[in-house]
């Protein structure tokens, strides 16, 4: 096997370097692996795609051993070829185990979010606005910011504690009107706890910074740089109002409100899984606003990008970014994208290795499976086959059932009548489990759309027809989403090209700030415009 070269993004020669890497290695895979549909793994024969040697290999490998394969994780009996795609593709993925945040920005403070702050965040959402709020402050102070932006604020977890507990001044924008009334009423409850506190240590009343709000959806460069220049104080201001709250127009502002755009204070945009496109609006009017002096961006949702033909001049699509890559003529396509979003780490609940399933039919039909096997347990218990003939349950939203070929959070309510199976297993009648489940999986999706099935279709025969294939589906998946993160570096690292090809103006980099296992879209692009009087600072 050929030696794994070491990769760097630290100049924008290292990046396209690694860029090319990529595009060359993904190339020969769009067809067979990128541009397919799992779903449509039967109807299209997607195993006539792979290598049969490898196909041959991995039919008769361990689940635990597929959920390995997106890992980096070979077995030494394996073909040299496939360990070789499977190394060689891990070998180029960015590395996203968790930083040390305190040694890459030096000066950084992490503090815990007290219990009135944190209200409401769950435990995830409470990991992230730690970390970053840490990492934003810093940059923030880095550059001497008067004002911090927080774009896609949601219901301004974020832009609070920034607020509140690092006392920034901070606008947050979403394009919710319901978001930025919650964030108010959650800004109003925490102010009362912090001016509480103040009196009750007796150290007064001090002005404290309460984020100030603006509906709008951010659509265009130009749309959120006339809100940073309408919006953040002026520079010219007293320091009283950069800091302080007791003003009249405290609270939400209107979108886009009035004001000079001359003499604005130095401001930072940060973005917590800013979706699609915007966080290439935010990277991009980093670059076009004078006043924008560093940006905080974390992506999500790559399937949101849009993604044009391109043409000449600048381009005003999500991706790519870069000029390298718009050059190339590299285009992704939705699928991809869509691969670059999968999470890996969510594979591998218990219930997942011993009962893979395939979208959000088959997990229902998981925990209709589950619950029917509990209530057989009850019967047996009882001595007697009766089956209550309305049955209704509930899982909760909090409920999080992973399958190997796709993932799932909802509120699921399923009721209805005992079926023929279950009378028949009631009745000790033999059936094939997996035929049975095959029809009921065809039969309710069917019935989800709103489509009569019909009793001329052999859905029986139609499972015996794809049954012999069933055990490649496992070996395609895991072979499939290995790519997923490749293709997360190769949009994350035109993102960083398209900052450095900026030249020594600024300085970008990618920092992962969270911990994979608990957000998995866990890479920050930092950059600040080099100031060279801010360069001792």
């Amino acid at each position: 096997m050929t030696e794994e070269r070491r990769y760097s993004c630290e100049t924008a020669a290292d990046t396209l370097a690694w860029i090319n890497d990529i595009i060359h290695f993904l190339t020969p895979y769009f067809s067979s692996f990128i541009n397919p549909h799992v779903v449509n793994f039967f109807k299209d024969q997607l195993w006539e795609n792979v290598n049969a040697e490898w196909i041959d290999c991995l039919r008769r490998e361990p689940v635990q051993n597929l959920l390995l394969i997106p890992y980096g994780v070979v077995q030494d009996h394996w073909p040299a070829s496939l360990k070789e795609y499977i190394l060689k593709l891990r070998s180029m993925v960015f590395c996203q185990e968790q930083a040390d945040i305190n040694m890459a920005l030096p000066g950084l403070q992490m503090t815990s979010l007290n219990r009135v702050i944190a209200q409401g965040m769950n435990g995830k959402k409470r990991h992230e606005v730690e970390a970053l709020s840490a990492v934003v402050s810093t940059v923030a102070e880095s550059v001497r910011a008067h004002a911090i932006v927080d774009v896609g604020a949601g219901q301004g977890y974020l832009a609070q504690v920034l607020a509140f507990q690092y006392q920034h001044p901070v606008i947050a924008i979403d394009a919710c009107s319901h978001h930025g009334m919650v964030t108010d009423a959650r800004a109003e409850r925490i102010k009362k706890h912090y001016t509480s506190q103040m009196v009750k240590s007796g150290s007064g009343i001090k002005n404290l910074n309460v984020p100030k709000t603006i509906t709008c959806r951010v659509l265009s460069i130009e749309s959120l740089k006339a809100l940073v220049e309408t919006s953040v104080p002026r520079y010219d201001l007293d320091q009283s109002m950069l800091k302080g709250e007791n003003q009249e127009d405290k609270g939400k502002l209107n979108c886009p409100g009035g004001g000079d755009a001359n003499n604005r204070s130095p401001t930072v945009l940060a973005g917590l899984h800013a979706c699609g496109d915007l966080s290439v609006i935010m990277l991009k009017t980093f670059l076009d606003c004078r006043d924008v002096k560093a940006v905080v961006s974390i992506g999500c949702c790559y399937n949101l990008l849009s993604e044009e033909s391109i043409s000449d001049g600048e381009s005003q699509c999500g991706f790519p970014m870069s000029r390298a890559l718009r050059s190339a003529g590299l285009s992704l396509g939705k699928s991809a994208r869509d691969l670059a979003c999968q999470v890996l780490s969510k594979y591998y609940p218990e219930v997942a290795t011993s009962t893979p399933s395939i979208g959000r039919k088959g997990k229902a039909l998981r925990r209709r499976n589950q619950r029917r096997s509990a209530k057989s347990e009850l019967h047996l218990k009882g001595s007697t086959c009766h089956v209550k003939q309305n049955f209704r349950a509930v899982v909760p939203a909090e409920s999080k059932t992973e399958g190997i070929f796709g993932s799932a959070s909802e509120t699921q309510t399923l009721s209805g009548e005992i079926s023929s199976n279950e009378r028949a297993e009631c009745e000790g009648i033999k059936i094939d489990s997996k035929s049975s489940n095959f029809e009921s999986f065809c039969q309710s999706g069917l019935s989800h759309l709103g489509i009569k099935h019909s009793h001329d279709v052999n859905l029986q025969g139609i499972w015996k027809e794809a049954e012999p294939f069933a055990d490649l589906i496992g070996p395609y998946w895991s072979l499939r989403a290995a790519l997923g993160p490749l293709l997360e570096t190769l949009i994350l690292l035109d993102r960083l090209l398209f900052l450095q090809e900026q030249g020594s103006a600024l300085e970008a980099y990618l920092l992962p700030i969270f911990d994979p296992n608990i957000s998995p879209r866990n890479v920050a692009i930092i950059a600040k415009k080099i100031d060279k009087d801010l360069r001792s600072f």
